[in-house]
């Protein structure tokens, strides 16, 4: 009986460590005194609809990372964009959208006695400083801008932490849900 409450314990932990390297925190801003609930139409930026900036390595070619994530942007954008009454624009858009996504890396370390005061009053010998735990994370983060000619009205951040060898379909997925949380929060009413 004891060892089935560990194991689930166990699992549990386990759950809530794979939750928290999947969070998303998502922040949105937009101008109060916009009239959104008259806006009925969207279009993509005919200039440039959007940009990826990656800063992880010197072999990162940000082309190739935009191939990828932007039909899944994209598609993600119009479902969502469907699911708060917005259409897509046949002529002159209300609004009119950019995303940037923003990859790169993001480390943290911690060394032996970094939490200690730097007193001899604890009774502990001085030592060097020795990494102790260090975490390697990809960072993304994806900026959805909704403007009216040059003027950004609403605009929002998702930001998330991915393991370095996750997968795309994780990716994908994440950046859907990015996406989702974020226009979840557009000001529609």
């Amino acid at each position: 009986m004891v060892r089935a409450h560990r194991l689930i314990a166990a699992a549990a932990l386990l759950a809530a460590a794979v939750h928290v390297e999947a969070r998303i925190d998502v922040r949105v801003e937009y101008d109060k005194t916009y009239p959104f609930k008259s806006v009925r139409t969207w279009a993509w930026n005919p200039s440039e609809p959007g940009r990826v900036i990656m800063a992880r390595s010197d072999r990162d070619d940000p082309d190739v990372a935009k191939k990828r994530a932007e039909p899944v942007i994209f598609d993600a954008v119009n479902i969502e964009m469907q699911k708060i009454k917005l259409q897509p624009a046949k002529g002159e858009p209300d609004l009119i959208i950019s995303y940037f996504l923003l990859l790169s890396t993001n480390m943290s370390s911690q060394t032996m006695g970094q939490f200690l005061p730097p007193v001899l009053n604890w009774g502990l010998p001085p030592f060097p400083p020795a990494t102790q735990a260090l975490k390697v994370m990809n960072r993304g983060s994806f900026v959805l801008d909704l403007s009216t000619k040059d003027t950004v009205v609403w605009r929002g951040l998702a930001d998330a932490k991915l393991e370095t060898d996750t997968d795309d379909k994780k990716r994908e997925k994440t950046l859907r849900e990015a996406i989702r949380d974020l226009l979840k929060k557009y000001p529609s009413k």
